[in-house]
């Protein structure tokens, strides 16, 4: 089984990661976490479809967590194993293909970050609490899973942790409940979704109605940057407005935004939420940039989720050429004078990528986030304004809460012109040279 496993990767950019044999459709996760100790211990039932007869089924977890139990379909415990970020299971009975495949897992663990090409992704204590920032691999740092962004499905995280203390998953809030000293979190994110994109944000928060429409939206903050936050993100509602009229409906039922009483070199992305650091509230605005990228994630990797991270354009060009839009919208600087910026430093950068699979080295290269909103730019100057945004919520709109890739979308976006785009794919998406912006 891990041989074949190994030959044969769902995704080359992460080899180990995904499973094969059965699709995830819900997670149920309860979760204990004691911030002193930063000890987790967790009970997680993964509700699947089997879709082929095999003798054993894996799921990604980190050896940070100990696995005491494993349970299939109800039965006694099952068989398993646990090696290299690899919990392998065989039910005692053969299941056939189509049939429900339900795991449940006991383990704890002390979680930590997982390292890779890209730093410590997952699960990471703060000075007080928790922040779990898992993209492009660190879910299973804290939860058995199907870690591969094609795995979608919904989830169910219930999370009881000391009472001081306010804890944040996707979803809405359904239950909370006080027993002594430890507060019961109950979250419930009905709509499909990516492991990398399970979050729990924990630490001494206040949250706060901060917008009312066209979405609900809340802060998830430390009450000490209440004024800082009401200023430098105090133009969310405006952006959130423009994006539903130019991306199409909101995806979800309602976007939060937490900031860290510590300060974060990035922000992180969670679906229906977004994590940044206190050191993205200088009183400035000056991160107004980066609150609208996280939000444009909602439409473009949270919603639309790559079937393979080698599409990751189709994530960071997007949010990024979202930033240019917000600006535009807002009396900044035009598009255009923020594509001409953006290719000038690019064309004194390596032209040593293609972004259309820039490889896992590169995959979080900003020449990725850039030439991909570059990519978007130069589409728009072919298709003209309003058939450009009328292409990205037929895109958004078709493609909602499922995989996509690039083929997906340049397919569609040439029902919107009669002149062909291949050149213009091939030229921005395929070639290591970067070409000319066409004068507009």
């Amino acid at each position: 089984m891990s041989g074949k496993f190994y030959e044969d990767p769902i995704d080359p950019y992460l080899p180990q990661a995904g499973n094969r044999g059965y699709r995830v459709s819900r997670y149920e996760l309860e979760l204990q976490y004691k911030v002193a100790s930063n000890r987790l211990a967790g009970a997680a039932t993964i509700t699947a479809v089997t879709t082929a007869v095999r003798q054993k089924f894996s799921l990604d977890l980190a050896q940070s967590m100990s696995v005491s139990k494993v349970f299939v379909n109800g039965s006694r415990a099952a068989k398993h194993s646990h090696q290299h970020g690899k919990l392998s299971i065989t039910p005692q009975d053969k299941i056939p293909a189509g049939g429900v495949l339900s795991i449940s897992v006991q383990y704890a663990g002390t979680p930590k970050p997982v390292r890779g090409l890209w730093g410590e992704v997952g699960w990471e204590e703060l000075t007080s609490g928790s922040i779990v920032a898992s993209q492009p691999n660190g879910a299973s740092s804290w939860f058995p899973c199907d870690d591969h962004p094609s795995s979608k499905a919904s989830y169910r995280i219930s999370i009881t942790t000391d009472s001081p203390f306010y804890a944040v998953a996707n979803g809405t809030l359904v239950r909370k409940q006080v027993k002594s000293s430890q507060t019961t979190w109950v979250y419930e994110q009905p709509e499909p979704m990516a492991s990398y994109l399970a979050t729990v944000q924990i630490g001494q928060y206040e949250k706060r109605r901060v917008g009312q429409k066209p979405v609900v939206m809340n802060a998830i903050i430390p009450p000490r940057l209440r004024d800082r936050f009401d200023h430098d993100f105090g133009r969310q509602p405006q952006i959130m407005s423009a994006f539903v009229e130019l991306f199409g409906p909101y995806p979800f039922t309602d976007y939060t935004v937490v900031v860290t009483d510590d300060e974060l070199e990035i922000p992180v992305e969670a679906q229906g939420i977004s994590i940044f650091g206190a050191n993205h509230c200088d009183g400035r605005r000056g991160a107004e940039r980066l609150v609208a990228h996280e939000l444009a994630h909602q439409w473009f990797g949270n919603s639309l989720t790559i079937k393979a991270w080698k599409d990751i354009w189709l994530h960071e060009g997007f949010a990024t050429y979202a930033e240019w839009v917000w600006s535009e919208e807002s009396g900044g600087p035009t598009a255009e004078q923020l594509a001409k910026a953006a290719r000038h430093n690019l064309s004194r950068m390596p032209q040593d990528i293609v972004i259309g699979d820039p490889g896992p080295e590169l995959m979080f290269d900003d020449r990725v986030y850039k030439r991909g909103a570059l990519t978007l730019h130069a589409l728009r100057a072919v298709l003209g304004r309003e058939q450009f945004f009328e292409l990205l919520r037929t895109w958004t709109a078709r493609h909602a809460h499922s995989s996509v890739t690039t083929d997906e979308f340049t397919d569609l976006a040439s029902h919107f012109t009669h002149i062909p785009l291949h050149p213009l794919w091939n030229a921005w998406l395929n070639e290591k040279n970067l070409p000319e912006l066409s004068p507009r």
